[in-house]
């Protein structure tokens, strides 16, 4: 991946109004109106969008706000959890207020795709902006942000010339120093369903097995648990999604840790693992119109900055440049594998873990 620095003094201000958040929502003013989950919604006018979104409030607001700055649309918004949203989707069925799904994980978008509950959206500007593997084949879902499951390794006690691959952390070398988060976080599902891909399941399995094998301690919690194992000399290192590093990062001083990206000079399933926050029209949206350009905006420009910069990813859009922050992890090939098979082989994945005997 092509790492463009970003200097903007839109996206500094979005920034800066972080920490005001709190006390935004609880304006009455506010161009942005949030929904509690089990509310009711009133339907849509043409100068109004409802989105359902399983991103905390903290990383969408702001984008909300600024659209409505742009444009006049006001968004109101409901978050819960994927699983949730997507079922009460399809409990809503043609009566849903909702126009906009967003949620996170290229697995749990297809599998919403597989629900039913998004409509293809045909737009040149979605096409021009966003890769074919970081969008669905039929352009149910869009990749919105990019975010990299990587290496992540102790500063003090490992060499990274030692490191390579995702395979390679199956080497002798690191029994009994790897940690790993719980097989039932879908982006760990999703990561192995790629593996799965590129590898086959034969093979594939063989790579969990022998990470299995060199564990260090029981797999963790989530990711941050993770690198705290890390810090505190339980392990020496593991596999993490890029943003959780970036926001200990901001925590910790002086952090003893360090990322590294796998995967640069294999032949087969070469470049890092990545994923998707995306999202979809859905297909019972009183605004369609309105919903497909609030994507195409959500894909363009300064948009793209500020949602990826905000939640310290990288954005879809390739020529849209990177924030500071995560630019300094440095820059990597990411894996070209269309994101649509996390999905796919999502099944697979599980089984096989469970086979290898990965918790």
């Amino acid at each position: 991946m092509k790492v463009i620095l970003f200097k903007s003094s839109l996206f500094k201000r979005v920034v800066q109004a972080l920490p005001l958040v709190g006390v935004i929502v609880l304006m009455a003013c506010s161009d942005v109106d949030k929904t509690e989950p089990n509310a009711e919604v009133k339907a849509n006018s043409n100068q109004s969008l409802v989105v359902y979104s399983s991103r905390s409030e903290h990383l969408i607001k702001p984008v909300f706000d600024l659209y409505a700055e742009q444009t006049g649309v006001k968004i109101k918004y409901a978050t819960d959890k994927a699983g949730v949203l997507i079922e009460r989707i399809k409990a809503e069925g043609e009566h849903t207020p909702a126009d906009v799904l967003i949620t996170v994980d290229a697995g749990t978008l297809g599998y919403a795709a597989s629900q039913g509950i998004f409509q293809a959206v045909d737009s040149d500007i979605i096409l021009r902006n966003v890769p074919a593997h970081l969008r669905d084949a039929n352009n149910l879902w869009i990749g919105l942000s990019l975010r990299a499951r990587t290496i992540v390794y102790s500063t003090e006690r490992v060499n990274p010339k030692q490191l390579s691959s995702y395979k390679a952390l199956g080497d002798s070398r690191w029994h009994g120093k790897l940690c790993l988060r719980t097989s039932k976080k879908v982006y760990n599902q999703s990561l192995v369903a790629m593996l799965i891909s590129a590898y086959g399941e034969n093979k594939a399995q063989t790579i969990v097995e022998s990470w299995v094998a060199n564990l260090a301690i029981d797999p963790t919690v989530n990711d941050t648990q993770l690198m705290e194992a890390i810090i505190a000399g339980q392990c020496d290192l593991g596999l993490v999604n890029s943003y959780y590093f970036g926001r200990l990062q901001n925590k910790v001083d002086d952090l003893p840790l360090a990322l590294f990206w796998p995967n640069q000079t294999e032949s087969v399933a070469s470049g890092v693992h990545i994923n998707v926050a995306g999202a979809g029209v859905l297909k019972y949206s009183k605004n369609v119109d309105q919903a497909k350009a609030f994507i195409e905006w959500l894909v363009s420009d300064d948009a793209q900055s500020i949602f990826a910069g905000v939640n310290q990813e990288y954005p879809v859009n390739p020529a849209i440049p990177v924030d500071p922050q995560v630019a300094s992890w440095g820059s990597f090939n990411d894996s070209k594998l269309p994101l649509s098979n996390a999905y796919k082989l999502q099944p697979a994945a599980v089984k096989l873990m469970d086979r290898a005997g990965y918790k």
